[in-house]
């Protein structure tokens, strides 16, 4: 089927749905007005450029006409705009082919964001803490919410593990390229010499994990508790309210202490454990979409990296891409958009490329 004739089938579909939108019957039945709702907004937008790229064609194809008017004036207007019309319509052309693109169904999702310090001992665990702030204030200028699930501090006010749900709307899309291991250079505030030290920390940012997704049988799980403890093996809490949960099949183990409901933490432990397990069976179905979630974030070591943050230097680098940018401070503090539109215009233009290619 060529394109056009996609379109045009998208386009008569879109009417076909704004037609039964305003039928009292699509109002009667609920969960058909809601999924016929939801199939109209995402047919919208590709619609929309459609028609833009319909508009645009017949107004060049009548602006190449008037290149043969009698009147001089008129051809030489006709030459000066069609460079531009041509302009507008290439452009139009790639938005197009972008929003028929086969979508990821996960994006979507909230994420569970987990962030492991990795090489470099304190300075790694303050970095993580760096790390966990960054994304908190990144979430918080999207106007997402960012609730905290578990974490690990360290005797030094950072983390050796950190992990929290982030709800709002399209999170995993804007987030789903930040796993890896990221490095920072730096001088530590213990360093009496002034010696840069490079430390590396880990991030898995994970789909979350609806009840529907995955079906976890209640024989398959070991659920202990145990008094909770705080940094350094500081006992925080005098009741077994700190729950860990094992599923013995695959040997997942997750542990929650941070509430002091043992029922609270025991949900949390399981919101975290459905979430590795969807992580686990994706990556299986689509192993070409999704790494296994150990080869996602790596091991912490400091040469295996995505990402290196450079303090001495007020440098960001990602090395996927070769994006330097010299605003590290603005970074740190939550302004991550051009980071992460580079990163999802680098991923459309392979998605476009490996579809031309095909």
């Amino acid at each position: 089927m060529k394109i056009w004739d996609k379109l045009e089938g998208i386009e008569d579909r879109f009417r076909e749905i704004e037609g039964l939108l305003s039928d009292p019957s699509s109002v009667a039945d609920q969960q058909r007005f809601r999924a016929l709702t939801k199939e109209h907004a995402e047919l919208a937008e590709i619609v929309e450029v459609f028609r833009e790229y319909r508009q645009v064609e017949e107004h060049l194809a009548g602006t190449r006409e008037l290149l043969r008017d009698a009147d001089a004036d008129m051809r030489e207007m006709a030459r000066t705009e069609i460079p531009e019309l041509e302009s507008q319509r290439e452009k139009l052309q790639q938005q197009v082919n972008l929003l028929l693109l086969p979508k990821d169904p996960r994006d979507e999702k909230n994420v569970i964001l987990e962030i492991r310090a990795g090489t470099g001992g304190e300075e790694a665990a303050l970095f993580a803490a760096d790390l966990f702030r960054m994304y908190s204030r990144f979430a918080d200028r999207q106007g997402w919410r960012v609730e905290f699930l578990s974490g690990s501090e360290s005797d030094a006010g950072g983390f050796k593990e950190v992990i929290v749900l982030i709800k709002g709307e399209r999170v995993y899309s804007r987030l789903k390229f930040e796993s890896g291991t990221h490095r920072v250079q730096r001088v530590p505030e213990t360093e009496a010499q002034g010696r840069i030290h490079t430390s590396a920390c880990t991030v898995a940012v994970l789909p979350e994990a609806e009840d529907v997704d995955v079906e976890i049988d209640p024989t398959d799980l070991r659920i202990d508790v145990f008094r909770a403890s705080g940094a350094g093996g500081q006992h925080v809490n005098k009741t077994e309210s700190a729950v860990r949960i094992t599923h013995i099949p695959s040997g997942v183990v997750v542990s929650c202490q941070d509430e002091k409901s043992q029922h609270k933490n025991k949900a949390k432990a399981m919101k975290i454990l459905q979430t590795r397990l969807l992580d686990t069976k994706t990556a299986e179905q689509h192993a070409q979409m999704a790494a296994d979630r150990r080869l996602q974030v790596g091991s912490g070591d400091r040469s295996e990296r995505i990402r290196t943050y450079n303090f001495p230097q007020g440098r960001c680098t990602d090395h996927r891409i070769g994006l330097t940018l010299y605003r590290l401070e603005a970074i740190i503090a939550g302004d991550l958009d051009e980071i992460i539109d580079a990163l999802v215009t680098h991923h459309q233009a392979d998605i476009l490329a490996s579809h031309e290619d095909a």
